[in-house]
Protein backbone atom coordinates (compact mmCIF):
# COMPACT_ATOMS: atom_id res chain seq x y z
CA UNK A 1 0.00 0.00 0.00
CA UNK A 2 1.41 3.36 -1.04
CA UNK A 3 0.29 6.98 -0.75
CA UNK A 4 -0.76 8.14 -4.19
CA UNK A 5 -3.24 11.06 -4.35
CA UNK A 6 -3.79 14.28 -2.43
CA UNK A 7 -6.77 16.64 -2.36
CA UNK A 8 -6.90 19.82 -0.25
CA UNK A 9 -10.12 21.55 0.79
CA UNK A 10 -10.12 24.96 2.46
CA UNK A 11 -13.51 25.29 4.07
CA UNK A 12 -14.91 28.38 5.78
CA UNK A 13 -17.22 27.68 8.72
CA UNK A 14 -20.32 29.86 8.52
CA UNK A 15 -21.14 32.43 11.20
CA UNK A 16 -20.48 32.58 14.05
CA UNK A 17 -17.30 30.89 12.83
CA UNK A 18 -15.90 29.54 16.10
CA UNK A 19 -12.83 27.56 15.19
CA UNK A 20 -11.23 30.18 12.95
CA UNK A 21 -11.88 31.77 9.57
CA UNK A 22 -11.03 28.59 7.68
CA UNK A 23 -9.99 24.98 8.13
CA UNK A 24 -7.47 23.25 5.87
CA UNK A 25 -8.58 19.66 5.28
CA UNK A 26 -6.49 17.09 3.46
CA UNK A 27 -7.76 13.94 1.78
CA UNK A 28 -5.08 11.35 1.02
CA UNK A 29 -5.73 8.21 -1.02
CA UNK A 30 -3.58 5.11 -1.41
CA UNK A 31 -2.96 3.04 -4.53
CA UNK A 32 -5.30 0.45 -2.98
CA UNK A 33 -8.16 2.93 -2.75
CA UNK A 34 -8.10 3.61 1.01
CA UNK A 35 -8.82 7.25 1.88
CA UNK A 36 -7.62 9.11 4.95
CA UNK A 37 -8.54 12.55 6.27
CA UNK A 38 -6.37 15.02 8.13
CA UNK A 39 -6.34 18.70 9.08
CA UNK A 40 -3.44 21.17 8.96
CA UNK A 41 -3.46 23.80 11.69
CA UNK A 42 -0.96 26.22 10.15
CA UNK A 43 -1.82 29.77 9.17
CA UNK A 44 1.27 31.96 8.94
CA UNK A 45 0.68 32.22 5.18
CA UNK A 46 -2.45 32.49 3.06
CA UNK A 47 -4.55 29.39 2.36
CA UNK A 48 -3.37 29.36 -1.26
CA UNK A 49 0.25 29.50 -0.17
CA UNK A 50 -0.40 26.84 2.45
CA UNK A 51 -1.94 24.57 -0.17
CA UNK A 52 1.30 24.87 -2.13
CA UNK A 53 3.33 23.97 0.97
CA UNK A 54 1.13 20.96 1.71
CA UNK A 55 1.40 19.78 -1.89
CA UNK A 56 5.18 20.17 -1.82
CA UNK A 57 5.56 18.30 1.49
CA UNK A 58 3.37 15.47 0.22
CA UNK A 59 5.07 15.21 -3.18
CA UNK A 60 8.59 15.57 -1.84
CA UNK A 61 8.44 13.43 1.30
CA UNK A 62 5.39 11.18 1.22
CA UNK A 63 4.03 10.30 -2.23
CA UNK A 64 4.75 6.68 -3.10
CA UNK A 65 5.62 5.84 0.51
CA UNK A 66 3.94 3.19 2.65
CA UNK A 67 1.69 5.05 5.13
CA UNK A 68 3.14 2.87 7.89
CA UNK A 69 6.50 4.64 7.59
CA UNK A 70 5.43 7.68 9.59
CA UNK A 71 8.74 8.08 11.41
CA UNK A 72 10.67 8.07 8.13
CA UNK A 73 8.36 10.63 6.54
CA UNK A 74 8.52 12.86 9.62
CA UNK A 75 12.32 12.85 9.58
CA UNK A 76 12.31 13.77 5.90
CA UNK A 77 10.01 16.75 6.50
CA UNK A 78 11.78 17.80 9.70
CA UNK A 79 15.15 17.76 7.94
CA UNK A 80 13.92 19.34 4.71
CA UNK A 81 16.15 21.99 3.24
CA UNK A 82 18.99 21.17 5.68
CA UNK A 83 16.92 22.62 8.55
CA UNK A 84 16.30 19.82 11.07
CA UNK A 85 14.51 22.20 13.41
CA UNK A 86 10.88 23.05 14.22
CA UNK A 87 9.13 24.92 11.40
CA UNK A 88 5.45 25.64 12.13
CA UNK A 89 4.50 25.91 8.45
CA UNK A 90 6.27 22.83 7.12
CA UNK A 91 5.47 20.74 10.19
CA UNK A 92 1.91 22.07 10.14
CA UNK A 93 1.56 20.77 6.59
CA UNK A 94 3.08 17.44 7.55
CA UNK A 95 0.89 17.17 10.67
CA UNK A 96 -2.37 17.09 8.73
CA UNK A 97 -0.95 14.63 6.21
CA UNK A 98 0.32 12.44 9.04
CA UNK A 99 -3.12 12.38 10.65
CA UNK A 100 -4.50 11.19 7.31
CA UNK A 101 -1.96 8.34 7.32
CA UNK A 102 -3.25 7.12 10.67
CA UNK A 103 -6.81 7.30 9.36
CA UNK A 104 -5.70 5.15 6.40
CA UNK A 105 -3.91 2.62 8.61
CA UNK A 106 -6.88 2.26 10.94
CA UNK A 107 -9.29 1.75 8.06
CA UNK A 108 -6.96 -0.74 6.38
CA UNK A 109 -6.73 -2.78 9.58
CA UNK A 110 -10.36 -2.22 10.60
CA UNK A 111 -9.28 -0.75 13.93
CA UNK A 112 -9.63 2.68 15.54
CA UNK A 113 -6.47 4.77 15.54
CA UNK A 114 -6.06 4.55 19.32
CA UNK A 115 -5.72 0.76 18.97
CA UNK A 116 -2.58 1.33 16.88
CA UNK A 117 -1.04 3.66 19.48
CA UNK A 118 -0.73 1.19 22.35
CA UNK A 119 -4.41 0.63 22.89
CA UNK A 120 -7.12 2.31 24.89
CA UNK A 121 -5.95 3.80 28.18
CA UNK A 122 -9.12 5.84 28.74
CA UNK A 123 -12.68 4.85 27.96
CA UNK A 124 -13.65 8.50 27.80
CA UNK A 125 -11.95 11.90 27.78
CA UNK A 126 -12.95 14.93 29.81
CA UNK A 127 -14.00 17.77 27.51
CA UNK A 128 -13.76 21.49 28.05
CA UNK A 129 -15.10 24.40 26.05
CA UNK A 130 -14.35 28.06 25.56
CA UNK A 131 -17.13 30.35 26.77
CA UNK A 132 -18.93 31.55 23.65
CA UNK A 133 -21.85 34.01 23.56
CA UNK A 134 -25.36 32.62 23.78
CA UNK A 135 -27.81 33.60 21.02
CA UNK A 136 -29.29 36.50 23.01
CA UNK A 137 -25.95 38.01 24.01
CA UNK A 138 -24.93 41.28 22.38
CA UNK A 139 -21.62 41.56 20.54
CA UNK A 140 -19.03 42.89 21.05
CA UNK A 141 -20.19 43.73 24.60
CA UNK A 142 -20.14 40.06 25.53
CA UNK A 143 -16.35 39.90 25.50
CA UNK A 144 -15.98 42.25 28.48
CA UNK A 145 -19.25 41.51 30.31
CA UNK A 146 -18.68 39.24 33.30
CA UNK A 147 -22.37 38.57 33.86
CA UNK A 148 -22.91 37.37 30.31
CA UNK A 149 -19.78 35.23 30.56
CA UNK A 150 -21.06 33.68 33.78
CA UNK A 151 -24.40 32.91 32.15
CA UNK A 152 -22.66 31.20 29.24
CA UNK A 153 -20.38 29.27 31.61
CA UNK A 154 -23.36 28.06 33.62
CA UNK A 155 -25.08 26.84 30.46
CA UNK A 156 -22.00 24.72 29.66
CA UNK A 157 -21.89 23.29 33.17
CA UNK A 158 -25.57 22.40 32.92
CA UNK A 159 -24.69 20.39 29.81
CA UNK A 160 -22.14 18.43 31.82
CA UNK A 161 -18.91 20.33 31.19
CA UNK A 162 -16.58 20.40 34.18
CA UNK A 163 -14.15 23.03 32.86
CA UNK A 164 -14.67 26.32 31.01
CA UNK A 165 -12.13 28.62 29.37
CA UNK A 166 -12.24 32.39 28.93
CA UNK A 167 -9.75 35.15 28.09
CA UNK A 168 -10.92 38.61 29.18
CA UNK A 169 -7.43 40.06 29.58
CA UNK A 170 -7.42 42.09 26.38
CA UNK A 171 -6.11 41.58 22.85
CA UNK A 172 -2.75 40.21 21.77
CA UNK A 173 -0.66 42.39 19.53
CA UNK A 174 2.27 42.09 17.12
CA UNK A 175 4.30 44.16 19.58
CA UNK A 176 5.00 41.27 21.94
CA UNK A 177 4.48 41.38 25.68
CA UNK A 178 2.83 44.34 27.37
CA UNK A 179 1.77 45.35 30.83
CA UNK A 180 -1.96 44.75 31.32
CA UNK A 181 -4.00 47.83 31.98
CA UNK A 182 -5.63 48.17 35.40
CA UNK A 183 -8.99 48.09 33.62
CA UNK A 184 -8.13 44.75 31.98
CA UNK A 185 -7.00 43.38 35.33
CA UNK A 186 -10.29 44.50 36.87
CA UNK A 187 -12.22 42.90 34.01
CA UNK A 188 -10.32 39.65 34.53
CA UNK A 189 -11.06 39.68 38.25
CA UNK A 190 -14.74 40.34 37.53
CA UNK A 191 -14.89 37.41 35.10
CA UNK A 192 -13.23 35.02 37.54
CA UNK A 193 -15.48 36.14 40.38
CA UNK A 194 -18.72 35.99 38.40
CA UNK A 195 -17.98 32.64 36.77
CA UNK A 196 -16.82 31.10 40.06
CA UNK A 197 -19.99 32.36 41.77
CA UNK A 198 -22.13 30.92 38.94
CA UNK A 199 -20.58 27.45 38.69
CA UNK A 200 -19.19 26.98 42.18
CA UNK A 201 -17.03 23.84 42.51
CA UNK A 202 -18.74 22.14 39.57
CA UNK A 203 -16.21 23.37 37.01
CA UNK A 204 -12.59 24.38 36.78
CA UNK A 205 -11.82 27.87 35.51
CA UNK A 206 -9.30 27.94 32.67
CA UNK A 207 -7.81 31.42 32.36
CA UNK A 208 -6.70 31.94 28.80
CA UNK A 209 -4.25 34.47 27.49
CA UNK A 210 -2.29 34.39 24.24
CA UNK A 211 1.25 35.28 25.15
CA UNK A 212 0.41 38.95 25.45
CA UNK A 213 2.18 39.93 28.67
CA UNK A 214 5.64 40.87 29.79
CA UNK A 215 7.04 38.75 32.60
CA UNK A 216 6.10 41.32 35.22
CA UNK A 217 2.72 41.93 33.62
CA UNK A 218 1.89 38.23 33.66
CA UNK A 219 2.85 37.90 37.33
CA UNK A 220 0.75 40.95 38.13
CA UNK A 221 -2.27 39.40 36.40
CA UNK A 222 -1.70 36.02 38.06
CA UNK A 223 -1.65 37.55 41.52
CA UNK A 224 -4.93 39.32 40.79
CA UNK A 225 -6.83 36.16 39.81
CA UNK A 226 -5.22 33.65 42.22
CA UNK A 227 -8.06 33.98 44.80
CA UNK A 228 -10.46 32.32 42.33
CA UNK A 229 -8.27 29.21 41.98
CA UNK A 230 -8.08 28.82 38.18
CA UNK A 231 -6.81 25.44 37.05
CA UNK A 232 -4.41 27.05 34.60
CA UNK A 233 -2.90 30.31 33.37
CA UNK A 234 -2.53 29.76 29.64
CA UNK A 235 0.50 31.04 27.70
CA UNK A 236 1.07 34.11 29.90
CA UNK A 237 4.06 35.38 27.88
CA UNK A 238 5.10 35.01 24.22
CA UNK A 239 5.65 31.30 23.50
CA UNK A 240 9.24 31.72 22.29
CA UNK A 241 10.43 33.03 25.67
CA UNK A 242 10.73 29.87 27.74
CA UNK A 243 12.86 31.44 30.48
CA UNK A 244 10.30 34.20 31.00
CA UNK A 245 7.47 31.67 31.20
CA UNK A 246 9.40 29.70 33.79
CA UNK A 247 9.81 32.87 35.86
CA UNK A 248 6.04 33.37 35.76
CA UNK A 249 5.45 29.75 36.73
CA UNK A 250 7.69 30.14 39.79
CA UNK A 251 5.87 33.32 40.85
CA UNK A 252 2.28 32.03 40.88
CA UNK A 253 0.32 29.23 42.50
CA UNK A 254 -1.67 28.81 39.26
CA UNK A 255 -0.38 26.06 36.98
CA UNK A 256 1.01 27.51 33.75
CA UNK A 257 -0.06 25.84 30.49
CA UNK A 258 1.20 26.35 26.96
CA UNK A 259 1.52 24.72 23.58
CA UNK A 260 -0.97 25.74 20.92
CA UNK A 261 1.76 27.59 19.00
CA UNK A 262 4.58 25.11 19.60
CA UNK A 263 5.62 22.32 17.30
CA UNK A 264 7.51 19.03 17.74
CA UNK A 265 9.07 17.48 20.82
CA UNK A 266 12.05 19.85 20.52
CA UNK A 267 10.02 22.88 21.61
CA UNK A 268 7.87 21.07 24.15
CA UNK A 269 10.86 19.37 25.78
CA UNK A 270 12.51 22.76 26.29
CA UNK A 271 9.39 24.01 28.10
CA UNK A 272 9.36 20.99 30.42
CA UNK A 273 13.09 21.12 31.10
CA UNK A 274 12.85 24.79 32.12
CA UNK A 275 9.89 24.17 34.43
CA UNK A 276 7.92 26.69 32.39
CA UNK A 277 4.63 24.76 32.27
CA UNK A 278 3.05 21.66 33.79
CA UNK A 279 0.16 21.37 31.33
CA UNK A 280 0.91 21.05 27.62
CA UNK A 281 -1.63 22.04 24.96
CA UNK A 282 -0.44 20.80 21.57
CA UNK A 283 -2.60 21.30 18.49
CA UNK A 284 -2.11 18.02 16.66
CA UNK A 285 -2.54 19.68 13.27
CA UNK A 286 0.59 21.74 14.02
CA UNK A 287 2.63 19.87 16.63
CA UNK A 288 3.81 17.13 14.27
CA UNK A 289 0.79 14.88 14.06
CA UNK A 290 -0.34 12.01 16.23
CA UNK A 291 2.94 10.07 16.52
CA UNK A 292 5.12 13.08 17.31
CA UNK A 293 2.60 14.33 19.87
CA UNK A 294 2.53 10.86 21.43
CA UNK A 295 6.27 11.34 21.99
CA UNK A 296 5.62 14.75 23.55
CA UNK A 297 3.16 13.11 25.95
CA UNK A 298 5.76 10.49 26.90
CA UNK A 299 8.31 13.21 27.71
CA UNK A 300 5.65 15.07 29.71
CA UNK A 301 4.87 11.90 31.65
CA UNK A 302 8.50 11.76 32.80
CA UNK A 303 8.12 15.33 34.10
CA UNK A 304 4.81 14.51 35.85
CA UNK A 305 3.05 16.90 33.47
CA UNK A 306 -0.35 16.52 31.84
CA UNK A 307 -1.70 16.94 28.31
CA UNK A 308 -4.71 19.02 27.27
CA UNK A 309 -4.80 19.09 23.44
CA UNK A 310 -5.82 22.44 22.02
CA UNK A 311 -8.54 23.02 19.44
CA UNK A 312 -9.19 26.13 17.45
CA UNK A 313 -9.81 24.36 14.19
CA UNK A 314 -12.25 21.90 12.68
CA UNK A 315 -13.53 18.49 13.77
CA UNK A 316 -10.91 16.41 11.95
CA UNK A 317 -8.13 17.77 14.15
CA UNK A 318 -10.51 17.23 17.08
CA UNK A 319 -10.92 13.58 16.12
CA UNK A 320 -7.13 13.18 16.07
CA UNK A 321 -6.94 14.85 19.48
CA UNK A 322 -9.49 12.40 20.85
CA UNK A 323 -7.66 9.28 19.65
CA UNK A 324 -4.42 10.70 21.06
CA UNK A 325 -6.11 11.47 24.37
CA UNK A 326 -7.68 8.01 24.61
CA UNK A 327 -4.25 6.38 24.28
CA UNK A 328 -2.17 8.20 26.92
CA UNK A 329 -2.08 7.98 30.74
CA UNK A 330 -1.43 11.67 31.42
CA UNK A 331 -4.44 13.22 29.71
CA UNK A 332 -6.11 16.05 31.60
CA UNK A 333 -8.82 17.09 29.16
CA UNK A 334 -9.41 17.97 25.51
CA UNK A 335 -10.75 21.22 24.10
CA UNK A 336 -14.03 20.93 22.21
CA UNK A 337 -16.09 23.23 19.98
CA UNK A 338 -19.70 22.25 19.50
CA UNK A 339 -21.02 24.35 16.65
CA UNK A 340 -23.59 22.94 14.25
CA UNK A 341 -20.99 23.04 11.48
CA UNK A 342 -18.41 21.13 13.52
CA UNK A 343 -20.94 18.41 14.19
CA UNK A 344 -22.35 18.31 10.66
CA UNK A 345 -18.97 18.10 8.96
CA UNK A 346 -18.33 14.72 10.59
CA UNK A 347 -22.01 13.74 10.72
CA UNK A 348 -22.00 13.58 14.52
CA UNK A 349 -19.78 10.50 14.45
CA UNK A 350 -17.93 11.67 17.58
CA UNK A 351 -19.79 13.65 20.20
CA UNK A 352 -19.71 15.00 23.74
CA UNK A 353 -22.02 13.34 26.23
CA UNK A 354 -22.41 14.82 29.71
CA UNK A 355 -19.06 16.59 29.45
CA UNK A 356 -17.06 13.62 28.20
CA UNK A 357 -16.01 12.22 24.82
CA UNK A 358 -16.38 8.46 24.52
CA UNK A 359 -13.54 6.60 22.83
CA UNK A 360 -14.46 6.10 19.14
CA UNK A 361 -14.82 2.50 18.01
CA UNK A 362 -15.13 2.83 14.21
CA UNK A 363 -12.03 2.21 12.06
CA UNK A 364 -9.48 4.95 11.52
CA UNK A 365 -10.37 8.29 13.05
CA UNK A 366 -13.91 7.02 13.39
CA UNK A 367 -15.44 9.92 11.49
CA UNK A 368 -17.65 10.20 8.44
CA UNK A 369 -16.60 13.39 6.65
CA UNK A 370 -19.30 15.23 4.71
CA UNK A 371 -17.07 16.17 1.80
CA UNK A 372 -19.87 17.91 -0.09
CA UNK A 373 -20.56 20.16 2.89
CA UNK A 374 -16.88 21.05 3.17
CA UNK A 375 -16.70 21.97 -0.51
CA UNK A 376 -19.94 23.95 -0.32
CA UNK A 377 -18.26 26.50 2.00
CA UNK A 378 -15.08 27.64 0.22
CA UNK A 379 -12.97 30.37 1.78
CA UNK A 380 -12.95 33.57 -0.27
CA UNK A 381 -11.66 36.21 2.17
CA UNK A 382 -8.06 37.43 2.44
CA UNK A 383 -7.59 37.20 6.22
CA UNK A 384 -5.53 34.54 7.92
CA UNK A 385 -7.03 31.92 10.22
CA UNK A 386 -6.22 34.13 13.22
CA UNK A 387 -4.50 37.48 13.30
CA UNK A 388 -2.93 39.73 15.90
CA UNK A 389 -3.79 43.35 16.51
CA UNK A 390 -1.23 45.81 15.16
CA UNK A 391 -2.15 48.77 17.36
CA UNK A 392 -0.98 48.81 20.97
CA UNK A 393 -3.53 48.29 23.73
CA UNK A 394 -5.12 51.28 25.41
CA UNK A 395 -5.03 52.21 29.10
CA UNK A 396 -8.05 54.49 29.39
CA UNK A 397 -10.83 51.98 28.70
CA UNK A 398 -11.24 48.18 28.74
CA UNK A 399 -9.70 46.50 25.69
CA UNK A 400 -12.17 44.31 23.83
CA UNK A 401 -10.75 41.10 22.41
CA UNK A 402 -13.34 39.46 20.17
CA UNK A 403 -12.66 35.81 20.85
CA UNK A 404 -11.17 33.89 17.97
CA UNK A 405 -11.86 36.07 14.91
CA UNK A 406 -15.60 35.41 14.69
CA UNK A 407 -17.15 35.29 11.25
CA UNK A 408 -19.70 38.00 10.64
CA UNK A 409 -23.19 36.94 9.67
CA UNK A 410 -24.13 37.52 6.05
CA UNK A 411 -27.76 38.27 6.91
Amino acid sequence: MKLSDLDIIVTAPPAPGWGGRYWILVKVTTDTGVTGWGECYASAVSPDAMKAVITDVFTRHMAGENPENIELMFRRAYSSGFTQRPDPTVIGAFSGLEIACWDILGKDRNRPVWALLGGRMNDRVRAYSYIYPLPHHALPAFWIDADMAAESALSLVEKGYTAVKFDPAGPYTIRGGHQPSLLDIDTSIAFCRAIRDAVGPRADLLFGTHGQFTTGGAIRMAKAIEPYNPLWFEEPVPPDNVASMAEVARATSITVSTGERLTTKAEFAAVLAAGAANILQPALGRSGGIWETRKIAAIAEAYNAQMAPHLYAGPIEWAANVHFAVSIPNILMAETIETHFHKALIKNTISVEDGYITAPTAPGLGIDVDEALARAHPYSDDGLHLEMQEAPIGYSAPNIFEGGAPVKSQT
